[in-house]
């Protein structure tokens, strides 16, 4: 169900970091999950904020077992024209030897982003890094490969898996040069209050660590160690 775009410009205010802390005092899922690791990378941090809505698919890239169906591209397109905006478009590879797959380039982000999309978040690489930047369109990938090889979509809006983040059709995802995460559904209400005690806790904390009072033993004793 989407939100209203209010939400999607508060989310834009919290950095990463943050809102992972704050969603972490909802007790709504383990600590451990909704987030992706390191492998996965902001490869544009100069564009601030990514918050949407993800559109999904399965792809692959290196091998030729099935022939190419544009069908399926123009089913992807479909979707992303009718997601909810802002749109990101996920892509799990499902074929062998992923660190030859380069995923997307200036034809498929400019396509994407006439249709609402702002960024593409892939499991592999990507390519055409500097016209894709002229674009403002946001890349998380593992990094840049130059060939698209046999590239093919092959299933649409499907549960995918990136770097072990489970993303769903519809999954509200947030990101910056911290890392992306998954943000939780039906948490309007109770996230802004948790990221106001987030930020509360850390700025009277740093104002402490910063003062002539610090000392390790008090330090401890306030961070509950």
């Amino acid at each position: 169900m989407p939100v209203s775009s209010d939400w999607i410009e508060y989310l834009k205010s919290v950095d990463s970091p943050t809102l992972s802390n704050a969603i972490e005092l909802l007790n709504v899922r383990k600590r451990s999950e909704g987030f992706t690791p390191l492998q996965l990378r902001c490869l544009f941090p100069e564009f601030g904020r990514m918050c949407g809505y993800a559109v999904t698919a399965q792809v692959e890239t290196m091998a030729t077992s099935e022939p190419l169906d544009y069908e399926r591209f123009m089913e992807l397109w479909r979707a992303v024209d009718a997601s909810p905006k802002p749109a990101v478009i996920v892509f799990q590879e499902i074929g062998p030897h992923g660190d030859y797959a380069a995923h997307c380039g200036e034809v498929m982000a400019t396509v994407a982003t006439r249709l609402g999309a702002i960024g593409l978040v892939s499991d592999c690489g990507v390519r055409d890094l500097p016209e894709v930047r002229g674009l403002g369109f946001h890349y998380f990938a593992r990094g840049a490969v130059v060939s698209h090889a046999y590239f093919r979509a092959v299933r649409v809006n499907v549960p995918v898996q990136v770097c072990g983040l489970v993303v769903k059709p519809g999954d509200l995802l947030h990101g910056d040069e911290n890392g992306l995460l998954r943000v939780p559904p039906g948490a309007e209400e109770e996230l802004p209050g948790k990221v106001d005690q987030i930020r509360s806790r850390e700025r009277e904390l740093m104002d402490y660590i910063r003062s002539d009072a610090f000392s390790l033993d008090d330090f401890r004793r306030r961070v509950g160690l």
